[in-house]
């Protein structure tokens, strides 16, 4: 039964993650060139929180209950995309310190090659 339980969410996270748009975008905003735009994208919770403000209202004034869910799954998306901004600014400049440290090895290694290749041959 546990290894039913295990598969069962397996496929689920799996689909969840391929197909959901909100786990797109974030999947793309996690790539090297896409981590500048954590920050903007932190403007997506606001729609996300108006509707889940909207439902909220919607249910007090005796709408539906199953509404309730969409409450949590925007109030989810609006947490992922404002949690991914300072994430993405955090491995952006990890990332921009390993690159910086790497055009320095770099720049070392050819200046070490230049100088040891014309030496001259009698010196």
């Amino acid at each position: 039964m546990l290894r039913l339980l295990w598969a069962a969410s397996v496929r689920i996270r799996y689909f969840l993650r391929r197909y959901m748009p909100t786990n797109i975008l974030l999947d793309l905003i996690r790539t090297r060139r896409g981590l500048k735009w954590g920050i903007p994208a932190m403007l997506l919770a606001a729609p996300y929180l108006l509707a889940a403000s909207i439902c909220t209202s919607i249910i007090e004034d005796g709408g539906p209950g199953w509404l309730n869910l969409l409450v949590l799954l925007f109030i989810w998306n609006a947490l992922k995309f404002l949690v991914m901004g300072p994430v993405s600014l955090a491995l952006l400049l990890r990332i921009r310190v390993q690159e910086g440290a790497e055009r320095r090895r770099v720049r070392r290694q050819n200046y070490a090659m230049k100088s040891a290749r014309y030496q001259p041959i009698g010196a």
